[in-house]
């Protein structure tokens, strides 16, 4: 009996002696973007370690303006707005359809969004820019204007596509494990089919949806390759992660560390400050959601 508890007692150990490493990993590094944000360029050259002599704030005001982060942020903005916008309005009723009712072709449609997941995005960036480029090469021969890259609508669209297979995946796993009993309740008291999507299952699966957004939020805003990719004509409307790539360029592209490491503050800030509002939310979305049948 003593040997099993001490067993037990050293297999705790080493489970919270693992979290604590992984903690530290993950906690120390944030927290010293966070520091080095507030330097001074020249306290970069000595221990990067020591406190800074002070909280030098204009870094961020050189990011803001000399770096155009300011303009980038709210590209950024409008790209994840609008692409959770469309992946929500095309991925809730999709995975409801294919999570409540059977018809022909769903076992189809469910195998390709399953194969979705397994296609790494980066992989076809090049064929989306290719067919994009031909479209808006067909287009100003016919219209004398393209309208398909360069676009922070299409880059969005590209975001929700891309999202698709992962989004309908999480949500119809969810709706499978609501009971059909509301739905059932809601026909007899007259609701139609969409009446009682939105009006019944969507906020029953408010924690599932939640975690959604939360992730899709993660993946668009810190998106780097597909935004540099579709976004690469002269004056085009970057992104924030690709305008981290103009603090490097800041005045005659010297070194300025207080100002690169205040643009990755702004980077992240907006990412921190979402997980904490729904953490909850995220953590029952989590753990009730789960395939079933």
């Amino acid at each position: 009996m003593n040997k099993q508890n001490g067993g037990t007692k050293l297999y705790k150990f080493f489970i919270y002696f693992v979290l604590f490493a992984l903690a530290i990993s993950i906690v120390v590094p944030v927290a010293w973007v966070f520091m080095a944000s507030v330097k001074e360029n020249s306290e970069f050259y000595g221990n990067p370690w020591t406190l800074p002599n002070g909280l030098h704030w204009e870094n961020f005001v050189n990011a803001w303006n000399k770096a155009s982060m300011g303009e980038y942020m709210i590209n950024s903005v409008i790209v994840t707005a609008l692409a959770l916008g469309i992946l929500l309005v095309v991925a809730l009723p999709a995975s409801y359809a294919l999570a409540r009712f059977k018809f022909k072709g769903c076992k189809l449609l469910n195998t390709a969004f399953m194969a979705g997941l397994f296609i790494n995005v980066n992989y076809i960036v090049v064929p989306i820019f290719l067919m994009l480029r031909d479209g808006n090469n067909w287009l100003m021969k016919v219209f004398g204007q393209g309208f398909l890259l360069n676009n922070l609508f299409v880059l969005a669209v590209v975001y929700a596509a891309t999202a698709l297979p992962f989004t309908i995946y999480l949500l119809s796993g969810y709706f499978v494990t609501l009971p059909h009993d509301y739905e059932e309740a809601a026909y007899i008291d007259g609701a139609g089919f969409v009446t009682t999507m939105v009006q019944i299952i969507f906020p029953m699966a408010k924690p599932s949806i939640i975690t959604v957004i939360l992730f899709n939020f993660l993946s668009f805003w810190n998106e780097y390759i597909i935004s540099m990719t579709l976004m690469s004509g002269m004056g085009a409307q970057k992104t924030l992660p690709v305008g981290l790539l103009n603090l490097m360029q800041a005045q005659q592209a010297a070194a300025q560390y207080g100002m690169m490491y205040a643009g990755l503050v702004m980077v992240m800030v907006p990412t921190l400050i979402l997980y904490i509002c729904v953490q909850k939310q995220l953590t029952q979305g989590m753990t009730m959601g789960g395939l079933k049948g």
